[in-house]
């Protein structure tokens, strides 16, 4: 009898640990907040369709993927999930069959490459740099000619190697992060790109150059 007595104590104990925790778990869920990050003002939630990391072998195979759906006039977008955040981003990649050229502001854009951020001559700044740079950029307001012209012009290219696709979730996080505690919105426009090497800008007139510049014919 009392042999039977503990078993019932001790199953009641678990059954009640049980709940308990799927009490908590319940419970969590609906404290979750979802946010959206880079959807523009106007474009509906149904234009979005997901993306599982999880699916694709390399970050090339996530960019065929990409360009398809924007070339369904839809907005590809992945979902990363914390204990407290549900965070919906969007990509603004445009279907490139339908564009010869896209005409953008270089000094508009960032570009993070694997561990790497900086403008598009340079890669010198670890990803650790992320806060100073985009504030830079953010709050120059077209002060430098060499930053951007205002925050909602800014353009962020990401792009890896192709073993670099496990990252990406925790750079779009901190990316989503860093963004919005300086903007107070969520309005980023970021691109999944394939990183094209370009030249630095020409260097600058020199001061004490000739005053007149002869125009010649060819």
């Amino acid at each position: 009898m009392k042999v039977n007595l503990k078993i019932s104590f001790f199953v009641s104990i678990i059954l009640v640990t049980l709940s308990c925790r799927d009490f908590e778990q319940a419970e969590n869920k609906e404290r979750l907040t979802a946010i959206d990050f880079g959807k523009l003002k106007g474009q509906n939630d149904s234009l979005g369709l997901a993306m599982e990391l999880s699916e694709f072998k390399s970050f090339r195979d996530l960019l065929i993927r990409t360009e398809e759906i924007a070339c369904k006039d839809s907005l590809p977008k992945i979902t990363l999930k914390t204990d407290k955040i549900i965070k919906t981003i969007y990509f603004q990649n445009p279907c490139w069959e339908r564009y010869l050229c896209i005409l953008i502001k270089q000094k508009n854009t960032i570009k993070i490459h694997n561990d790497s951020i900086g403008k598009y001559y340079d890669d010198l700044y670890p990803l650790d740099s992320l806060t100073s740079i985009l504030r830079r950029e953010i709050e120059n307001n077209g002060e430098n000619p060499m930053l951007s012209d205002r925050p909602d012009k800014i353009l962020i290219y990401i792009s890896y190697d192709s073993t670099g696709l496990d990252n990406l979730p925790k750079t779009l996080d901190r990316l989503t992060e860093v963004y919005s505690k300086i903007t107070d919105n969520t309005n980023i426009n970021i691109w999944l790109h394939e990183r094209i090497k370009t030249p630095p800008p020409p260097p600058p007139p020199p001061q004490n150059g000739p005053e007149d510049i002869e125009e010649i014919e060819f």
